[in-house]
Order: C-alpha cells, then structure tokens, then sequence
C-alpha cells in the first residue's frame, strides 16, 4: 500500500472511531462533519436510515461512555482515488454485528457515504 494510499485509509478509520465516541455522537455539528450529505445507511435491523434518522438516534444517547462500542478487526482498503471501504466487527452491550463502511473524499474532508451493518451470534 502507497503512503498516500494509507493515510486514507487511516483518515477513515478516524472518522470511524469518532463516529463512534459517545461525546461526538451526542454533538449533532460534530456528526455532520463525518456524514456525507448523501449518506445512507441499512442498519443491521435492515432499517434504511438516512442523515436526519441517524442524528435523532446518535444525539439521543445510544451509546455512552459507561457502555462504548467495542471494535476489533478493523481493516480498510482504497477502492478507487478518494474511496475507502472500512470492514470491522462491532459488539454493542452483546448487540454484535460486521460493519461495513464506504469513506469519500469531500472538499471538507473525509465523510462516511454508505453503512451497513450485519448481525452474528
């Protein structure tokens, strides 16, 4: 991997563990600069979420820092100039699930696109 190849990749990690933070969850401003303005999601409920879904859920608390998101086997690959693709798994109070996530490169920075997650026992 080029170095200009893993600094995307690790700018997209960042902006993954800070869409994870329970502090910048609960700031809607600091969601908006990590979140494409066409960013969707299908949640491992199989729900469709979109912008305004996710800033209701993620200023509402749904993780804290008593409780964070554990993450482990994060991995990331550039797709193409200005693409990444993120895989990792995520374990949320036992709510476990394979998260998959495409970063873009915007004139304001890196900002998450498309989300999916999928349960696993």
């Amino acid at each position: 991997m080029t170095d200009e190849s893993e600094q995307a990749v690790q700018a997209a990690v960042d902006g993954e563990r800070r869409l994870l933070d329970p502090e910048v969850r609960a700031s809607p401003d600091s969601v908006l600069e990590l979140l494409d303005p066409e960013f969707t999601e299908i949640g491992a409920s199989g729900r469709r979420w979109d912008v305004e879904s996710v800033l209701a859920v993620t200023s509402g608390g749904s993780v804290s820092a008593e409780s964070p998101v554990e993450v482990s086997q994060m991995s990331g690959v550039v797709l193409a100039p200005g693409v990444v693709h993120l895989t990792y798994f995520a374990d949320n109070q036992g709510r476990r699930a394979w998260r998959s996530s495409l970063w873009r490169l915007t004139e304001t920075g890196w900002r998450m696109y498309f989300h999916q997650g999928t349960l696993t026992a």
